[in-house]
């Protein structure tokens, strides 16, 4: 794939990968098409970034209005960027596949990491197909629960009220126009409309481990000057720390997008499975 100048390699088994070109020298009409690709392939590498934390937040914002998520740390003269690490923690900081904050009623539709600090071994980020995870649903799965809504809460993060949300279960993109089978970790999503609590509890379980099926997971091994972007609407995501050798700094933005579209079609029975 090309964009003008810019020279995309498909990675395995979803994602693509840029090189040769700094987030600062994109312009607007490329700007678009990336913004595009995300949402097709549900995340972008770029090597070799040499840039700092204004160009990081320049590059987002032209991507869409920033948000950030109440109760993380702000990166110090960029209020917009978060601190995500490691260091200086008596225990490995905790990760379960997730999509970020999704107990708003308007989720980020981007996430993005800069690495500033790579650890000596582990510290990998893996990334789960949201698209692939609902394309491989049988029919009568995806008929039954065409019209669900799940509850999502806010769990991990101290807040000074809660927070919760319905999102459809089936979200349509509103870029790629393709389904995606919206969750988040299990303890984020609560309940699914008009079904008890022990039966949503169940599915909810059945659906977030079809998700994350070890060969269908993208597997980021930072290298110095990554940024990897990411569309929530259609990916699931989370750090690998179980073989981390060193310290691992790096910061965050998060950018809103368009509303989230339901997908509405007729209900029939069915049963999850592969």
């Amino acid at each position: 794939m090309n964009i003008k100048n810019i020279d995309f390699s498909a990675l395995s088994p979803f994602g693509v990968e840029v090189n040769g070109i700094e987030i600062t020298e994109i312009g607007d009409r490329d700007l678009i098409n990336i913004k595009h690709t995300i949402a097709d392939n549900g995340l972008v590498v770029f090597r070799k970034q040499a840039v700092n934390d204004a160009d990081f937040v320049a590059f987002l914002s032209r991507l869409g209005p920033m948000t950030f998520t109440e109760g993380e740390t702000p990166v110090l003269h960029q209020p917009d960027l978060n601190v995500v690490s490691n260091i200086g923690r008596d225990r490995p900081p905790k990760s379960v596949f997730h999509t970020d904050t999704s107990y708003v009623a308007k989720p980020p539709a981007f996430t993005a990491l800069r690495a500033l600090t790579i650890p000596a071994s582990g510290g990998d980020t893996l990334f789960s197909d949201q698209y692939h995870a609902y394309d491989t649903l049988p029919r009568t799965v995806q008929e039954q629960f065409a019209d669900a809504q799940v509850l999502h809460i806010v769990t991990g993060v101290v807040l000074d009220e809660h927070q919760e949300s319905w999102h459809p279960l089936f979200l349509r993109h509103p870029l790629s126009g393709r389904l995606a089978l919206f969750l988040s970790t299990p303890k984020r999503c609560q309940s699914i409309s008009g079904m008890t609590s022990d039966k949503a509890q169940q599915i909810i379980r059945l659906l977030y481990q079809h998700s994350i099926r070890h060969y269908r997971l993208y597997r980021h091994r930072w290298q110095p000057g990554d940024i990897v972007i990411w569309d929530n609407r259609c990916t699931m995501h989370r750090a690998d720390h179980s073989q981390i050798t060193g310290d691992r700094l790096l910061h965050r933005g998060m950018v809103l997008g368009e509303p989230i579209v339901k997908y509405v079609a007729r209900s029939v029975s069915g049963r999850i499975g592969e």
